[in-house]
């Protein structure tokens, strides 16, 4: 029999707010936070992280990119909110995902190449932009010297890490794991490149209505930036230190559509199968599932594909959708740990929150969308989608 996996503390970094009372406000609201960005020349916008004090010392500050300091402000909360787990450090991992590490500092030293030469170049670089400087960092921070590995799985990154240490748990190799991810891809240069891959919204002229997701007039996501993490232990070590246990990771599946870097597989195959799977392994059959937290991206192809993929597995009797991004934006390789908080936070208020900006669904998705106000459910076990680029696709199943 499965042990069962117990969240004893959630951590959020995002652009509706760095605590989770704030995140789940944002969210009920079903208000985009997306702004015209701070510092930049050009007319960018995006959804951006504000008000947030740096975390630790003005050292750790300089030698972080932002990247990793939200990762490290998250998975910090994370740890306290769980009620600072002491278990052995040996047998305590630290699972992260991010897509692409310290991009803001990548660019900066590149400009500072530019223009002053190799003198310009900062030396810690390297060590800012490497994927896995939020899981060192945290290692150091926590003391901890058990498995801390960074997945890089672009959009579905946050979600297999914590798959994975849902699975590590099971299995008795570990005793506490701390899993998300957290991202900061609000760069000159990254959205230049996904502008011209044509990815991003072109609404320009009205930002906060750009991220639209399954809406019939969605023409793009809406980058964002954040981090979010979760404590896991198993419930019978919860229980047994009388922690407070805010919900449980029931299933998780993870696929490839070994098709295209940047279009899913048309069909939605290796989205439907993760969802499948996830189920499966969770032990729940679709009825039982209360809602679903979408991946939801506001591009044309990717809803419909996901629309798609839910309507062939759920049927007719589809649970209510809702996607955060029209809200927070897509955090890449974030999202799929604050889309799962979200997707906890619904469950312990038997609220699924309104997906911002949708008003109309394209003809032939099937789904119900949740939007214009929070909508009521009954408590059940939940799912929360992830899919990259790349056709990495990655589901969770989780109950409260």
């Amino acid at each position: 029999m499965k042990p069962s996996i117990a969240v004893t503390g959630m951590g959020v970094v995002t652009p509706a707010g760095c605590t989770l009372e704030d995140l789940w406000n944002g969210l009920l609201d079903g208000k985009s936070t997306a702004r015209y960005l701070d510092g930049f020349n050009e007319t960018r916008f995006g959804c951006q992280i504000r008000g947030l004090d740096p975390v630790g010392t003005g050292k750790d500050v300089r030698r972080m990119d932002a990247f990793a300091r939200y990762g490290v402000t998250a998975g910090l909360d994370a740890y306290r909110h769980a009620g600072a787990p002491q278990a052995d450090h040996g047998r305590a991992a630290i699972l992260v995902g991010s897509a692409v590490g310290g991009r803001q500092t990548s660019d900066q030293e590149s400009f500072n190449y530019a223009e002053r030469g190799a003198a310009g170049v900062n030396p810690l670089m390297p060590l800012m932009t490497m994927p896995n400087a939020a899981a060192a960092a945290l290692s150091m921070k926590l003391g901890w010297t058990g498995p801390a590995f960074t997945y890089a799985n672009t959009c579905a990154s946050s979600a297999d890490a914590i798959g994975q240490g849902m699975l590590m748990l099971r299995s008795g190799q570990v005793d506490v794991v701390l899993a998300g991810g957290c991202e900061a891809t609000l760069s000159p240069v990254t959205l230049a490149a996904f502008t011209n891959l044509n990815a991003l919204s072109t609404r320009i002229d009205d930002p906060e209505r750009a991220s639209r997701p399954f809406d019939v007039g969605r023409d793009g996501f809406t980058m964002g930036e954040g981090a979010a993490f979760v404590i896991m232990e198993r419930k019978e070590d919860a229980v047994a230190r009388r922690a407070q246990i805010h919900g449980e990771v029931l299933g998780y599946a993870a696929t490839a559509d070994a098709h295209h870097l940047a279009m899913p597989h048309p069909d939605g195959l290796g989205a439907g199968t993760a969802m499948r799977n996830a189920l499966v392994d969770a032990g729940v059959e679709p009825a039982d599932i209360s809602h679903i937290n979408a991946h939801g991206t506001s591009t044309p192809i990717n809803d419909r594909v996901e629309a798609a993929a839910i309507q062939r597995l759920f049927g007719s009797s589809a649970p209510p959708v809702t996607s955060s991004k029209g809200v927070l934006g897509h955090l890449m390789g974030a999202a799929g740990a604050v889309e799962l908080i979200s997707t906890l936070l619904g469950l312990r208020n038997n609220t699924v929150p309104p997906t911002a900006n949708h008003e109309q669904l394209e003809s032939g998705m099937e789904i119900d969308v949740v939007h214009r106000s929070p909508r009521t459910i009954i408590n059940g076990p939940a799912l929360s989608n992830s899919f990259g680029f790349g056709g990495h696709n990655a589901s969770l199943v989780v109950t409260a």
